[in-house]
């Protein structure tokens, strides 16, 4: 699978930390071009030269589209077109819904959702030249499958991409792009070491494998929608979670 991906143009929005740079480090391993995009230049390129591979980074804004088309026109640019999109970007400030704002509202939605849509615009011109044409997004449990209180304008955008998702795949199937979506569960990045040990102990007992995810876990997934072997699976998703959907409750895990 890995093999596939070499020599492959892939950006990663949103790429500069977290699960982004997950991502952006498997594929790198895995011997692909990848470009991380992030609103601020010195942070992608901070994470790309972390990375190494060949990684390069470069200022773009998901919630502007001509931000987006001028990135995914430097990135054809330098790699030679462009294959892969992982539309990672995403923000989850949290608000509990009668303290919330329009604005705040706006704002997740703005780079959660509408970005989405920006930079899956963008890169189809570019898409449509690749015989290896793969958008994947990333999605979340919470929206499509289950709630967390404060989270109902990111747990909405996150419901929304799985919408989009569906049609757009109907739309783009005609070019041979797959569009497919990663739904994460409790994945450690830096937001969640920021909470606590206790925090993250708490959220690891909840889930079956007895641990939080690693952002390449991610990553993995990501690399197989992009892979070749998955040119027959489109509109999909794969939930990495560690199990942490299944349970009733927490005695239900007390008594496996």
């Amino acid at each position: 699978m890995t093999q596939s991906l070499k020599g492959r143009s892939v950006v990663v929005t949103g790429g500069s930390k977290g699960i982004g740079k997950g991502i952006a480090r498997v594929f790198a391993q895995a011997g692909a071009k990848v470009a991380i995009l992030s609103r601020h230049a010195d942070q992608a390129e901070a994470a790309a030269r972390e990375i190494g591979h060949g990684a390069f980074g470069l200022s773009g804004d998901v919630t502007s589209l001509a931000s987006m088309e001028k990135a995914m026109q430097d990135v054809s640019a330098r790699n030679g077109g462009l294959d892969v999109l992982c539309a990672n970007a995403g923000i989850f400030p949290p608000a509990r819904l009668e303290e919330m704002t329009s604005e705040q509202w706006d704002e997740v939605n703005d780079t959660n959702l509408k970005g989405t849509f920006h930079s899956v615009k963008a890169a189809i011109p570019y898409l449509k030249r690749s015989d290896q044409g793969r958008i994947v997004l990333t999605s979340s449990i919470t929206g499509p499958v289950t709630g967390f209180p404060g989270w109902t304008h990111y747990g909405a955008t996150k419901a929304g991409q799985l919408g989009f998702m569906r049609t757009a795949c109907i739309e783009l199937a005609k070019y041979a792009i797959t569009v497919n979506a990663v739904l994460p569960g409790n994945i450690v990045t830096e937001g969640l070491a920021g909470m606590g040990e206790e925090y993250q102990r708490s959220m690891a007992a909840s889930v079956p494998l007895k641990r939080l995810g690693h952002v390449d876990d991610i990553g993995h997934a990501a690399l197989y929608f992009a892979s070749k072997e998955a040119a027959y699976v489109t509109g999909q998703t794969i939930i990495v979670d560690g199990g942490q959907i299944l349970p009733e409750s927490l005695e239900a895990l007390a008594q496996a």
